[in-house]
């Protein structure tokens, strides 16, 4: 590895962590907020740098900890560093946020930024941890009851989700015969470990719980619907990129497990569907957003599992080519909200067609990031009922989206005040980003030339035009589907658990009859018959 990249892997770590402390210092922690921006620029030239070279490996002996950059990790780790640079550069342009907020948004990016960069299980795991933690502080601070509702939900899954690979990280320590943490290591090991199935199953359902795997996904919804704009545009575009690479690194994708890729792909199949029927439940654009999250995550899920079943090893860059796409579309998105909401943009009629790019992007648009996409993933999901279901899931992703752009005709009340006018300004960037980066970074996947071919422009465009014409038909004679509160299965869950507690009176006084002796008296003698009845029956 060249001194350059090596300094940049570092500084990508090294930078952020600076920044951190300089907050500490009561002198330095106003500059510190309002230069952030600068944090992410080491990790955006590392990850350029290790798009086009083999894996970027480097020894840090003084922590113990391992860096090791390969194309997965680099690509998504240079579109993740785009968005933290511009949304902070806004962010922090003509406003001092919370102390609070500052400090979250800094860890929750330090964690962001070295999940892709992890070499080692002690690394990865403290970077994870940073990632989804201080995210709490990105909306829960405050009075309003459904935020501190939200950001309590949110941390039991967070926590629950880190209690799960705890386990599963030692497992896999414990069957690394040589005693090794790197990950490399300890996943060509994994195949062999007498706690493989235990392992493989900690680990998705540790990382589905960060990218809202179906059963995991009433968080997610109640999040972004809480988190301000900003905020939401980080967490759903970078911040959930941790469970995908997380899926990517600890999934043995090299040997075929067909038991475990059908699993993969039947759960990614169903969150796909199951978060385009809930979406089109819904009215506000930032909720219909973050069930197209669990769709999109869904999809990957199923790519994923069909590189594990057919133990694709290279299937690895085309997965993190899909979700790099959504991260930048995601993020955009969300900040198209904030945009449309001010009252110069909110009838441009170049607004709304670049909003309608970005969200048809999702559904696999010709000639869109969202076309590349679905190329760079052709080979998981080519013939048999998986080439069926990822058509079907193109058609209601369009669905969904076109549901989404006829309800950003009327923005939420507050996206304005969410939303402060530098970021709108910064939004073409953002959206333009999210337009053309992906045309600059495929190459490192495969040929662009595959996306201007006649049959594939019209594969593409065909599941997008059925499902922007059911969502026309279906607004058109008025038919919409039934409203499901906001994080679905968790309002089922929070019910369930009210009639728990209030059982707890009637156990309290059950148990304090039964300590009475005539009812204690009553209790013995009644196992005693039993007993009785069991000798003799032996006999």
């Amino acid at each position: 590895m060249t001194d350059l990249a090596s300094t940049l892997l570092v500084a990508s770590l090294a930078t952020p962590l600076a920044f951190l402390l300089a907050c500490f210092a009561k002198g330095w922690r106003h500059h510190a907020s309002a230069l952030q921006w600068l944090a992410p620029l080491p990790g955006l030239g590392a990850g350029l740098i290790g798009l086009t070279r083999a894996p970027l490996v480097c020894d840090l002996p003084v922590v113990g900890f391992t860096l090791r950059l390969d194309p997965p990790g680099a690509l998504l780790l240079a579109c993740a560093a785009f968005i933290w640079i511009v949304v902070s550069a806004a962010l922090w342009r003509d406003r001092r946020p919370d102390d609070r907020f500052g400090l979250s948004w800094l860890l929750t990016m330090t964690g962001n930024i070295g999940v892709f960069i992890a070499g080692d299980l002690v690394s990865f795991y403290l970077f994870y941890a940073l990632v989804s933690i201080p995210a709490y502080g990105l909306f829960a601070f405050s009075d309003d009851s459904e935020q501190k509702r939200a950001g309590a939900i949110y941390m039991a899954f967070t926590i629950l989700g880190e209690a799960l690979l705890l386990l599963a990280f030692a497992m896999l320590a414990a069957g690394e015969p040589q005693g090794s943490a790197r990950i490399a290591d300890v996943i060509a090991a994994l195949p062999a470990s007498p706690w493989r199935d235990a392992t493989l199953a900690l680990v998705i359902a540790g990382f589905g719980m960060k990218i809202g795997m179906i059963p995991f996904n009433g968080w997610m919804p109640l999040t972004y619907s809480a988190a301000s704009i900003p905020a939401a545009a980080l967490l759903s575009g970078a911040a959930v990129k941790a469970g995908v690479i997380g899926l990517i690194r600890f999934l043995p994708l090299g040997i075929p497990l067909g038991g475990w890729g059908d699993a993969l792909v039947a759960v990614g199949f169903f969150s796909a569907f199951y978060g385009v029927a809930f979406g089109l439940t819904q009215q506000n654009p930032k909720v219909i957003l973050a069930y197209s999250s669990i769709s999109q995550m869904g999809v990957i899920t199923a790519a994923l599992g069909m590189a594990l079943v057919k133990g694709q090893a290279d299937a690895s860059l085309d997965v993190a080519f899909y979700a790099a796409n959504h991260l930048l579309v995601k993020a955009a998105l969300f900040l198209t909200v904030g945009a449309l909401a001010a009252p110069g943009i909110r009838h441009s009629p170049t607004t709304f067609v670049l909003a309608g790019l970005l969200a048809l992007s999702l559904a696999g648009l010709p000639l869109t990031g969202g076309a590349l996409a679905k190329a760079a993933t052709k080979a998981q999901f080519s013939g048999g009922s998986a080439a069926v279901f990822a058509t079907l899931s193109s058609i209601t992703t369009a669905l969904l989206m076109a549901h989404f752009l006829i309800c950003l005709a009327v923005p939420p009340a507050d996206a304005a005040q969410e939303c402060p006018s530098s970021l709108r300004r910064f939004w073409p960037a953002v959206a333009l980003g999210a337009v053309l980066l992906p045309w600059a970074f495929y190459p490192a996947v495969g040929d662009a030339s595959y996306a201007f071919e006649f049959g594939n422009l019209l594969d593409g465009l065909l599941p997008v035009v059925l499902g922007v014409g059911l969502a026309l038909l279906l607004a058109r004679i008025g038919r919409s589907p039934p409203f499901v509160p906001v994080g679905d299965s968790i309002v089922l869950e929070e019910a369930a658990f009210r009639r728990l507690l209030s059982v707890g009176p009637s156990l309290d006084m059950l148990d304090a009859r039964l300590r009475q002796w005539p009812a204690a008296g009553v209790s013995l003698l009644l196992i005693i018959l039993a007993l009785l009845t069991a000798g003799i029956s032996n006999h």
